[in-house]
């Protein structure tokens, strides 16, 4: 075969390859690419870019040929550019078909189902679990047999008076206008001891005896001394009856008189001597009555001059005791004084009469002060003030140290919560309100305060219900929930 016969077999050949190329190529780009074509419309552009043969139905053999090998760029960019805008709009909606059928009709006459983008799915099932987020956000849920197991009280937002005080400390101390000092007003030695320390006394109990030399030489001259008047008494009305009889002279009857003068004023001495050394009536009467019994003269009988209890005693058996030593200290427990120390900033606030909290280490009590010393102390730089509080239980103790809250002026607030509902959330002051469920938590803004309540100046309203005790255990809650949904 010669070269020029080979040419034209192999020009035959490419001939006929390119005849069955092109058969195949329109029945690929039959209905079936039409088909192809409309799932491209729903899919955008990026169907346009599947390869060759979609490049042959759609821009012919030449022109795809020429793009693969480099050329035509132009021509190939505004095709894909006029494609992509083609994608677009009819991917934008439902502009094809009736809104909300289901279907879009495509302008080449097919219908395809109307089918979201994955993006909005998603989109649509995220919002919806952010909706849910915000719906659980800040709530603690409880049952109410819960809440009664964890001690939480809650109480209606109301108004509340506000009290401006001020704190100074203090300490406790005995009422001196309700204490005794007990001192013998006769040297002598201790016979009985009869009240021990703290035990409680009533007005006019034995105390201690002593034994007293004074003593027994008072009863002995009262007892002289009455013995004495009833003589004299005796002579002067036997000498008043015959006088008036015109049996004896007037001046025996003078003299007899002034003798039972006489004897009534020793007698009166006597007694009054006797009321200096502590005997009451009853005692001096005993006097009389056991006129026999001169060696009980020498008891010296210590009492109580007012009830409450022994707060110090110091005096031992046997031992000499004179009238300057105090051998005990009886005081009426049912008051107290509260000594307050008063800065001298803190002065214009205090005055007699003015009302006080006063607060130990689990304690309170009101009292008013009735003294306020006008000198600044030089070594404390304070001014002492003392204040009354009831003590009939018997709780505060002498020597304590407490604090006490001067009352010096009051002011309303519209809505004021207990401070024990206030808890930091998030750096945020926040309650918790009562509601279905539980509580949730809710930011609020905090105004003037006192020792016991809040102002709410935002964030709550009137007759809403919040937590009052133990918020602590919600705050606690919420911080566990908070985690697990994070996780």
């Amino acid at each position: 075969m010669t070269r020029k016969t080979k040419l034209i077999a192999g020009l035959a050949l490419v001939v006929l390859a390119a005849l069955i190329g092109a058969r195949e190529i329109s029945k690929s780009c039959g209905p079936a690419a039409s088909a192809e074509e409309g799932h491209a419309h729903g899919q955008g552009h990026a169907a346009a870019e599947e390869g060759f043969g979609t490049r042959v139905c759609e821009a012919g053999l030449f022109s795809a040929l020429s793009e693969s090998i480099g050329l035509g760029s132009t021509s190939t960019e505004t095709n894909v550019e006029t494609n992509h805008k083609h994608g677009d709009t009819e991917g934008d909606g439902h502009k094809h078909g009736a809104p909300g059928d289901g279907h879009e009709t495509e302008p080449d006459g097919h219908e395809h189902a109307a089918t979201e983008p994955e993006g909005h799915a998603h989109g649509a099932e995220e919002g919806h679990q952010h909706g849910a987020g915000e719906e659980s956000e800040g709530l603690v849920k409880l049952t109410p047999e819960q809440i009664a197991a964890a001690g939480i009280e809650t109480a209606p937002v109301e108004p509340a008076t506000l009290v401006k005080e001020i704190s100074v400390p203090g300490r406790v101390t005995l009422n001196a206008d309700r204490q005794a000092k007990i001192v013998p007003k006769l040297a002598g030695t201790v016979a009985t001891i009869d009240k021990r320390l703290g035990e409680p006394v009533v007005k006019g109990d034995l105390l201690a005896t002593l034994e007293s030399r004074e003593m027994a030489d008072g009863k002995s001259q009262y007892l002289e001394a009455w013995r004495a008047e009833e003589l004299a008494k005796s002579v002067f009305e036997r000498e008043e009856r015959l006088w008036k009889q015109k049996v004896t002279a007037e001046q025996e009857y003078l003299n007899a008189k002034n003798a039972f003068e006489t004897s009534k004023i020793q007698l009166e001495l006597a007694h009054q001597k006797l009321h200096t050394m502590g005997l009451d009536e009853s005692d001096i009467d005993d006097v009389t009555n056991r006129k026999g019994e001169e060696q009980s003269f020498r008891t010296y009988q210590i009492r109580s001059p007012i009830a409450g209890k022994v707060t110090a005693r110091s005096l031992i058996l046997g031992e000499m005791v004179g009238t300057e030593q105090e051998i005990f200290n009886i005081a009426d427990l049912s008051t107290v004084w509260v000594e307050l120390a008063v800065q001298p900033a803190d002065l214009p606030f205090a005055k007699e009469g003015q009302e006080v909290i006063v607060t130990g280490d689990d304690r309170t009590a009101r009292g008013k002060i009735i003294a306020l010393s006008p000198v600044i102390d030089p070594e404390t730089r304070a001014a002492k003030a003392i204040a009354e509080i009831d003590n009939a239980e018997g709780s505060w103790q002498l020597g304590d140290y407490v604090r006490a809250q001067l009352i010096a002026g009051q002011q309303k607030a519209a809505v004021a919560v207990p401070r024990d509902a206030i808890q930091t959330i998030n750096g945020q002051k926040s309650v918790f309100v009562a509601v279905n469920g539980g509580f949730r938590a809710r930011p609020v803004t905090l105004g003037r305060e006192d020792r016991q309540n809040v102002e709410i100046v935002s964030g709550l309203k009137p007759g809403e219900s919040v937590a009052t005790q133990n918020t602590f255990t919600l705050k606690a809650e919420l911080g566990k929930s908070e985690a697990e949904h994070e996780h």
